[in-house]
């Protein structure tokens, strides 16, 4: 077995590569997102520049996030590259120390950074996401800056049957729309009228309020409403946090809010998917190592190292593009979310073990 020195040898060598290619990363988002921003706010009073800076702070973690693996890879590219330039792996070889062994302290930190970033940096980095559209939205409206303004489609149950609600703009946490269309049904599920109104509130005491509401039931004349109140089970807050995107919440918080959506009668499979992805990280990061080590342990004397280099960088962004497909896939309901968030890390795990028993033991 390695010994413990070198164990911890590699283990540092590995983890200090890691960290400062992250953090590369992490300072080319910010600067890069800081100059956007500021190209944004340069014609809106009463925006600093330190303001904006503190803005592309809270956004660059969830940016820098999904590019950990891109970290992993390359940072374990650079170091195996360094130690077969310098000949020291080649020494471990000679005491008898084969590929598996001194592979263990790499992966073993590979599964520990998958791990951290699933429980730390994923719900530190969903915190500081929620934050900054909060920020981005009081600095540029409702709409983030952008010309698009997507609907926002809600349904509800109440003590009166069901209703679907349509709005063309929504704020306070969907606790205000506005532009409503409502769809009214009864409990056998028939349709009662539909109710479009200027705006609409969801009250502390279960309902939601629609003023200047025109009213149309099958059969008979539109009539005019100041006000019209919908029966609903939820209550204000509840909804912020279900409208939110799957890849903005919290890992911890998905399974509820899974569960929450699929009662309401809507599709809870984003956050499932995300949430099997996230639970799939560590593997995924395992395997970027297996394949790091299959394109970078060549011998600097039989030369081609740059093509086993190139090879190495091309299949981590393949790895990238499949999991991105097969997530689609399980988006879409074509895969389930399980199958779709462990397939590409566990096909890739396979694949840099059969090319390392090949590259070393075949």
């Amino acid at each position: 077995m390695i010994g413990k020195t070198l164990g911890l040898y590699l283990s540092s060598r590995f983890f200090r590569m890691i960290l400062a290619v992250f953090a590369t990363i992490f300072s080319l988002v910010f600067v890069v997102d800081f100059v956007e921003l500021l190209r944004r706010t340069g014609n809106i009073p009463g925006v600093t520049t330190t303001s904006v800076a503190f803005l592309s702070f809270l956004r660059t973690p969830a940016v820098s996030e999904q590019v950990l693996p891109f970290c992993v890879l390359f940072g374990a590219m650079a170091v195996f590259l360094n130690l077969t330039r310098k000949l020291e792996l080649l020494v471990a070889r000679a005491s008898g120390i084969s590929v598996w062994q001194f592979l263990g302290p790499p992966v073993t930190i590979a599964a520990l950074i998958g791990i951290v970033s699933v429980t730390v940096l994923n719900p530190l980095s969903a915190v500081m996401k929620r934050r900054a559209d909060v920020i981005e939205t009081a600095i540029f409206g409702s709409d983030g800056g952008h010309d698009s303004k997507p609907e926002v489609w809600i349904r509800q149950t109440g003590v009166d049957g069901e209703a679907i609600l349509r709005a063309a703009s929504a704020s306070d946490h969907n606790n205000r729309l506005a532009g409503v269309i409502a769809y009214i049904y009864d409990h056998d599920g028939a349709f009662t009228e539909r109710v479009k109104a200027a705006e609409a509130e969801l009250g502390p005491g279960g309902a939601w309020t629609l003023r200047d509401a025109l009213v149309t039931q099958p059969g008979e004349a539109p009539r005019q409403a100041a006000t019209y109140l919908i029966a609903t089970s939820s209550r204000p807050g509840e909804l912020g946090e279900g409208a939110m995107a799957a890849a903005t919440v919290p890992v911890w918080q998905r399974p509820a809010l899974r569960a929450e959506t699929e009662e309401a009668g809507l599709d809870g499979a984003p956050y499932r998917l995300q949430y099997q992805t996230l639970l799939a990280r560590p593997l995924l990061l395992v395997a970027m190592i297996l394949i790091a080590a299959a394109f970078s342990l060549r011998f600097f004397r039989f030369g081609g190292v740059g093509k086993f280099v190139g090879g190495g960088v091309a299949a981590g962004f393949v790895l990238y593009v499949a999991t991105k497909y097969v997530g689609d896939l399980g988006g879409s309901g074509v895969l389930s979310p399980p199958v779709a968030a462990w397939s590409p890390a566990i096909v890739a795990t396979m694949l840099g073990s059969l090319a390392l028993l090949n590259q070393e033991d075949g």
